[in-house]
């Protein structure tokens, strides 16, 4: 290491001093631009977007859950995966309720069944199904988007098992992004 004489060293210090300096110079302008910026946000009146999703559990006793994997927008909502079948007899799951930003979001589901049966139909239990879906909706300014994702059975008794478990979903916009208040299962 080569020796470092006063002057080297005063130089150097000082160029490290005025990097220092700029740098909180750099942070208190970021630091005003947020400011500014939020302050814009809440003194507009824009209230933003809010959604609330709910998975329901409409099938019969022939199936039964053992994993409900919900994602919205990529980030994971809800994932719980059961064998003792607790899962499955939660009839309404609250996923999200919060503030989204307006525009385009789409929901992706993920559920697990495995076959339920007793007695002569006991051979149902080695029966395992998944079910892969999505869904797009938009969320309108000022507004709350409820979707309801309903896990239920397609067709009739004719309809053979392997295509029986099925998602869909009933999407409703309400004024308003404020919480709403607990309603029962039909909102």
């Amino acid at each position: 290491m080569v020796p470092t004489d006063g002057a080297t060293y005063s130089v150097r210090l000082r160029d490290l001093q005025q990097r220092i300096d700029q740098l909180k110079e750099q942070i208190r302008r970021s630091h005003t631009r947020l400011s500014l910026l939020s302050d814009t946000i809440l003194s507009s009146g824009a209230a933003g977007s809010r959604a609330s999703i709910q998975f329901e559990n409409k099938l019969s006793n022939l199936f039964q859950v053992t994993k409900a994997l919900v994602v919205l927008d990529g980030a994971v909502q809800y994932n719980k995966s059961d064998r003792s079948g607790v899962l499955g007899d939660q009839k309404t799951i609250p996923i999200f309720n919060g503030s989204i930003p307006p525009g385009d979001h789409l929901v992706q589901v993920l559920v697990n069944l495995r076959g339920n049966g007793y007695g002569v139909f006991s051979y149902l239990r080695g029966y395992k199904f998944e079910v892969r879906s999505s869904h797009s909706f938009t969320a309108a300014e000022g507004k709350t988007s409820r979707l309801r994702v309903i896990a239920y059975e397609k067709g009739g008794a004719t309809t053979p098992l392997e295509e029986r478990p099925a998602v869909r979903y009933l999407e409703r916009v309400v004024a308003g992004t404020t919480e709403p208040a607990p309603s029962g299962p039909g909102n």
